[in-house]
């Protein structure tokens, strides 16, 4: 649910939309959410002062409430 959200909202942003993957790493206590995306999209997916990739964190820090489990993204290029 949350990776698919992730995707969804990089697809949004990004110029190359069809370059957006998401992959999941479980772990026992944080999940590791890693979103690639073409090297022309990075910067539009950290935003200024890092504060889009903050906006995503914090939309998913929600999930924590719900389900115990802490998330962390990074945002790699293709």
């Amino acid at each position: 649910m949350i990776s698919e959200f992730v995707a969804q909202f990089a697809k949004l942003i990004a110029l190359h939309p069809d370059d957006v993957d998401v992959k999941v790493k479980q772990g026992d206590e944080v999940t590791e959410i890693i979103l690639y995306a073409n090297q022309a999209d990075i910067g539009k997916l950290i935003g200024k002062e890092g504060k889009m990739i903050g906006a995503i964190k914090t939309v998913i820090s929600g999930c924590k409430a719900k389900d115990g489990m802490s998330y962390r993204i990074n945002v790699e290029a293709v």
